[in-house]
């Protein structure tokens, strides 16, 4: 049995359906809240038709039926975790916000990672599936990262990620003051045999990268920097801030030591892509760090 936090009565708006339309059509027109949002209460299984709980956005009402919406604000299934939370999640996909300090998936012996929290949570639930890696952050990174739901899904994502993508972007705290406004930095990233990503003005055999920035605040000490990617490569920002002579602060790879939060200055706020099943354009943003920004 699936966990159900929408027993309670007076927790929902009824509404009558007044001519045939699909489920999601209606729901647009007559509730106060965002595709999303909505699309989120719908597989959390907030959407009552006649009494009966419905999780398909196709499903075709005829007039005269009831339709009841929760008004329960919360996470659908009362999913907690300090690691990570749920910011969306439909039948095929899952999109969450990362802590730091934890990895995107297992990396040796019962190493803690959001995919193992994910299944665990998935268990619980009662879904039949397994969170599948379609990109990572870095272990010191926080912010938005999306899991597929299926081997079928995790493949569409991986055969066409620069065509589904169409916006990724990161804020950091780098060290000193930036002097130009914005800019591109294009290079060649390769791993040396340390694991140590360096980059090449010329092609080194390595993968070609490009990152865009744009600085958002500064001071004399340090500056908020926004970073668009075209090429998502491993440790790409971290990479290009130092290429910069402006490391990410608190970076102990590629940075200077300037450390001013005791943690890694990088967090994935802005993650943009077209729904590999539905197609539709999905969103999300989550507000720059307040530690980041208390230091401007």
């Amino acid at each position: 049995m699936r966990y159900n936090p929408y027993n309670q009565q007076g927790e929902y708006d009824h509404l009558t359906v007044s001519r045939e339309q699909p489920l999601l059509e209606f729901l647009l027109e007559n509730v106060q809240q965002s595709r999303t949002k909505i699309k989120a209460t719908l597989q959390g299984q907030g959407i009552k038709v006649n009494g009966k709980t419905v999780t398909q956005f196709d499903f075709m009402l005829q007039p005269g039926m009831k339709v009841a919406v929760s008004k329960t604000k919360r996470n659908q299934r009362g999913f907690k975790s300090r690691y990570m939370k749920v910011v969306y999640e439909d039948r095929w996909i899952i999109v969450v916000e990362k802590a730091v300090g934890i990895l995107s998936m297992a990396a040796g012996h019962s190493s803690l990672n959001v995919k193992s929290v994910l299944d665990d949570y998935f268990h619980k639930t009662g879904q039949k599936c397994r969170a599948h890696v379609v990109h990572r952050l870095d272990r010191d990174t926080s912010g938005l990262m999306v899991y597929a739901k299926d081997i079928e899904t995790e493949q569409l994502f991986e055969h066409a990620w620069h065509d589904i993508v169409y916006d990724r972007r990161y804020v950091a705290v780098v060290s000193g003051e930036m002097e130009q406004n914005e800019g591109t930095v294009a290079n060649w990233l390769k791993d040396n045999k340390a694991y140590v990503t360096y980059s090449s003005p010329v092609d080194n055999g390595g993968k070609y990268a490009v990152t865009h920035f744009h600085v958002l605040a500064r001071t004399t000490e340090r500056s908020l920097v926004e970073f668009k990617l075209e090429t998502g490569r491993k440790n790409q920002i971290r990479v290009h801030s130092a290429d910069m002579g402006h490391p990410v602060c608190g970076d102990t790879k590629y940075g200077n030591g300037d450390d001013p939060l005791h943690r890694l200055c990088l967090h994935a706020f802005v993650l943009c892509f077209t729904h590999p099943v539905t197609h539709e354009r999905m969103e999300f943003e989550t507000p720059i760090p307040v530690q980041f920004r208390k230091l401007f």
